[in-house]
């Protein structure tokens, strides 16, 4: 079967989103074209970062790994993994009975069958309209006060009632602006919208297993 380039994989919880608190196994594809400058995942990308050695796993291996997990959920997320050919490994997922969720910047085309697909768009690379179309939430790193209202007017035409999460950029996490623009945009717009965190940050879940690579942030602490 199909091998693919894995900087980590470990057990934990969905941190964010929709499904925050579920156990899930994440598998995290290594490379990403995208390069966001305040990137919490710069070891799967960023030559300043990049591991002495990128392990090389076939599908097979994965669902094992993840079976013997036994988790709610399956989370494959990066760099971004829409650059991988996914579709043995959802194939192989649903073949003993695991949901897979996608996390994509959506900037390239879904190689995969996928029950959840969140897509995160950036401004250096941005979605694509079939990937927008798919998508089961959308999640927008707030950046500063107008980054909102920026990428809605993107979201709106593929809005067909998922819920819009507004998370800060984590290095931002502690800026009032910040959490004032996405708390006062929530009060004044309601649903779809919704405050969002990385709640998997504060526990230090991820670091519990350890399997997790250490993190390697640009844009500040984590």
């Amino acid at each position: 079967m199909k091998k693919l380039p894995i900087h980590e994989y470990f057990y934990t919880w969905q941190g964010e989103g929709t499904h925050t608190g579920r156990s899930a196994f994440f598998i995290r594809t290594y490379g990403c074209p995208v390069h966001c400058p305040w990137c919490d995942s710069a070891g799967t990308w960023h030559p300043d970062f990049k591991p002495d050695f990128v392990a090389r796993l076939d599908v097979d291996e994965l669902v094992a790994l993840a079976v013997a997990a036994s988790p709610a959920l399956v989370v494959v997320t990066g760099g971004e993994p829409a650059i991988h050919d996914l579709r043995d490994l959802t194939a192989a997922m649903h073949a003993v009975g695991l949901p897979v969720h996608l996390e994509t910047s959506g900037a390239f085309p879904i190689q995969g069958s996928f029950d959840w697909v969140t897509v995160s768009p950036k401004r250096w690379k941005p979605p694509l309209d079939e990937v927008l179309a798919m998508a089961s939430e959308f999640k927008v790193i707030v950046e500063n006060a107008t980054t909102i209202e920026e990428w809605w007017q993107v979201l709106k035409p593929h809005w067909r009632g998922q819920p819009v999460w507004l998370n800060p950029e984590w290095s931002q996490s502690a800026n009032r602006e910040v959490l004032n623009a996405i708390s006062d945009y929530v009060k004044l717009h309601g649903d779809p919208f919704r405050a969002g965190w990385q709640l998997h940050k504060l526990y230090n879940v991820d670091a519990l297993d350890a399997r997790s690579a250490p993190p390697v942030p640009l844009g500040g602490r984590i």
